[in-house]
């Protein structure tokens, strides 16, 4: 049986798909305290694709994780749609991840024993619902995966595991999707076709995605880029190019 999130856990259709207010995450203490996020206070717009970018350190992997419920904040809040998900229980939280946030990580994190479908539909079956027919078949043409839906992770190539990552994340149509350097383990090619799927997911299927990377070039694929640094946000540019974030970088030392 499914289980549905509950009426005060279910984002409404706003202008902002996430947000931070005063966002801190501290590890540590005494001496030895980080301040991984130093009240943070930043909106992501739903239907555009946002990069977040700093230097080594600078906490943008752990605000990332704190807007997707991966990890709580140690003092602020963090909102999904009007949502505070800073203050909903771990059982929540779970209900919330499973049907309204898509994931992409490095690593692909693919279950070895699926094919590519099933690893697609992998969040519907755990949320007992069935894939609709339409929407599978645009998002398999999405990330031209056609050919390879039988195949399972150790017959498929990084970028072809990564695909099968994007359209996973895809499947259930989430308010937004969390993309940690989406293209990290991947070639410069099979990076650019995940990044230009990501990209046409936003302009041609509504979707809402927020990204943490490196590398300059992915960023320009980007609506906009949020730039941090220790623990602060220094920067934001809107319609990058790869030179535009490379000369703000630099202004960052990183």
């Amino acid at each position: 049986m499914s289980i549905t999130v509950p009426t005060e856990t279910t984002p409404t259709e706003t202008g902002v798909a996430a947000r931070t207010l005063g966002a801190m995450k501290i590890y540590g203490s005494g001496e030895a305290e980080v301040h991984a996020l130093d009240g943070i206070d930043v909106e992501f717009s739903r239907h555009k694709y946002t990069a977040i970018m700093g230097p080594s350190g600078s906490g943008k992997s752990t605000l990332l994780h704190c807007l997707a419920g991966l990890d709580r904040v140690t003092a602020g809040q963090v909102f999904l749609g009007d949502i505070e998900i800073s203050a909903c229980s771990e059982k929540q939280l779970t209900l919330i991840r499973r049907d309204n946030i898509g994931f992409i990580f490095q690593s692909y994190n693919l279950i070895p024993t699926l094919t590519a479908a099933e690893n697609i539909t992998l969040p519907l079956a755990l949320a007992g619902k069935k894939p609709d027919g339409e929407a599978f078949d645009r998002i398999v043409d999405t990330v031209s995966l056609r050919d390879r839906l039988t195949h399972k992770p150790t017959e498929l190539s990084g970028g072809q595991q990564q695909r099968v990552a994007v359209a996973r994340a895809l499947i259930s149509s989430p308010d937004i999707v969390f993309a940690d350097e989406p293209t990290g383990n991947l070639d410069s090619k099979a990076g650019a076709e995940i990044l230009g799927f990501m990209r046409r997911a936003v302009d041609d299927l509504g979707q809402t995605i927020v990204m943490v990377s490196h590398d300059p070039g992915a960023a320009s694929y980007a609506d906009r880029v949020v730039f941090l640094a220790d623990g602060k946000i220094v920067g934001e540019l809107a319609d990058p190019t790869t030179d535009s974030v490379i000369d703000k970088m630099k202004q960052l030392g990183a």
